[in-house]
């Protein structure tokens, strides 16, 4: 199982912009689409990584609370289908609803939107601001497959707290570990 860190996008950083299929809804939603009044978490994530399905109860949980306290969600995956099938949109359809995602799974066929965040691995997450800036990217917790650390969320949640208090972000912010994002040979 390879273990590659979030690339940690400078803080500050205005959050790219994207438009995608949502591979349950069959619509197009954009950043505008899925911002949250508060903040906004983008997450790239897949079906067939372990360190996702380790985290994917958090996921649902988490995105359901938040999500009724005006932060925004969507899940992003941008992995090369061709060598990892698993991970194709119509597959993705049906690991959003088996997981009871309350947000939207969109699929990043080309993987532009992966580079613009400059996202690394799956799981790897960023939570903007209500202006869209980067005020924290990193890991859900630091429990991983096998590692016997309970799945809280701990890190994202303080992180999501703070942002909806007005409280100042935590100067530590730890890289998420996963699978690195598969990307396509040219």
């Amino acid at each position: 199982m390879a273990r590659t860190p979030s690339n940690m996008l400078p803080l500050g950083t205005r959050a790219p912009h994207f438009e995608l299929p949502d591979t349950v809804s069959g619509t197009r939603k954009s950043l505008e689409d899925v911002r949250g009044e508060k903040g906004t978490v983008v997450m790239f994530i897949c079906n067939h990584c372990p360190f996702v399905k380790h985290v994917n109860p958090a996921l649902t949980r988490l995105g359901k609370a938040y999500m009724e306290k005006g932060i925004g969600f969507v899940a992003i995956s941008s992995n090369d289908v061709i060598n990892y099938p698993e991970d194709a949109p119509h597959l993705m359809k049906e690991n959003a609803l088996a997981e009871g995602y309350p947000f939207a799974y969109l699929y990043d066929e080309t993987q532009e939107v992966a580079r613009a965040y400059d996202a690394a691995c799956t799981p790897d997450f960023y939570l903007f601001d209500s202006k869209l800036d980067l005020v924290y990217r990193g890991q859900l917790d630091s429990s991983r497959p096998g590692n016997g650390i309970p799945l809280t969320g701990d890190d994202l949640k303080q992180a999501m707290d703070r942002l909806i208090s007005g409280k100042p972000q935590a100067e530590t912010q730890k890289p998420s570990i996963g699978c690195n994002i598969k990307w396509k040979k040219n």
